[in-house]
């Protein structure tokens, strides 16, 4: 009764039932596993907790990556929020801050929420955690949130791809910039449509971005990326919520996505064998990484 595998279909089943993207998603996901719905609400705001634990970690732990390729950026910047020294506004800053945060804990090898892959697990956390803050709103709304950023992730896994390997950068971040579009969007009171159109633009925007991490890890440049993909769902909650219309639809928004993904040379597909993998400085970090593996460093 609750199940959807495209955008519309999302759509008329809250239309039908006069629900939230939210609402849909718990009901579907009761139906599919037979538990309560307080159980299954618990289970996500457990994840909740994981990520405010994971920004709080990066924003005030000098953390390194095993790799030594990162660590340390989101307390930097998070320092020069504190004493007002930021070219953008508090809230980006924070968002963008926040998602490094979890970037960094991931490369250290801390506790993260995939949400959707590792290497886009700072987008929603840092976006909507910052956001609910500013608007004063409580653990159980951004819990509700989720399960909306869950639904638009559902329809991605279902008609296109979540991985970078397959599908490039666009495919992680940008898929993670649109879920947390549409979380922004429910979490500050807008209509399921607006959710969809702002996944739209997330998308949009990120179309064609490629997978080519340095030396095959998920730090460089993928940690700014997720700050750029939190940054975006925020000016696209925005846009949806002013009233802007995608004029692409969702679904079609998706296929596109997968479409762009086929076509990406493998090179740009999380081989680390394009991009700045390749630049002289990709291939001398490689190289030195490898060594220190060898020495057992």
């Amino acid at each position: 009764m609750y199940q959807y595998s495209y955008g519309y279909e999302l759509l008329e089943l809250t239309k039908k039932f006069n629900l939230s993207i939210s609402q849909v998603v718990m009901l579907g996901e009761q139906e599919k596993t037979g538990e309560e719905l307080d159980v299954i609400f618990q289970k996500m705001k457990n994840n909740l907790m994981v990520m405010k634990e994971s920004i709080n970690k990066g924003l005030n732990e000098d953390l390194k990556s095993v790799s030594g390729l990162s660590g340390g950026d989101a307390k930097k910047l998070y320092e020069r929020i504190i004493i007002g020294n930021t070219l953008s506004c508090e809230t980006m800053a924070k968002a963008a801050a926040s998602a490094l945060a979890v970037t960094e804990v991931n490369a250290s090898m801390g506790k993260i929420v995939a949400a959707p892959t590792a290497g886009s697990s700072g987008v929603i956390p840092g976006a909507l955690i910052t956001v609910a803050r500013k608007f004063g709103k409580s653990d159980d709304d951004m819990t509700r949130a989720l399960f909306t950023a869950s639904g638009i992730g559902i329809i991605i896994a279902k008609n296109a791809t979540l991985s970078g390997a397959e599908g490039g950068c666009q495919a992680e971040v940008g898929s993670a910039s649109a879920m947390a579009a549409a979380a922004l969007v429910e979490l500050i009171g807008g209509t399921p449509e607006q959710c969809l159109t702002a996944a739209s633009f997330a998308m949009m925007n990120l179309l064609g971005l490629v997978c080519d991490p340095v030396a095959g890890l998920v730090e460089i440049p993928c940690e700014k990326r997720n700050a750029l993909g939190a940054l975006n769902a925020m000016i696209c909650a925005d846009f949806a919520i002013a009233g802007m219309d995608s004029i692409i639809p969702f679904d079609e928004v998706v296929e596109t996505m997968y479409k762009i993904g086929r076509s990406i040379p493998c090179a740009l597909r999380e081989t680390a064998e394009g991009g700045l993998a390749k630049t002289p400085t990709g291939i001398r970090l490689k190289k030195e990484i490898f060594e220190k593996v060898k020495r057992g460093d």
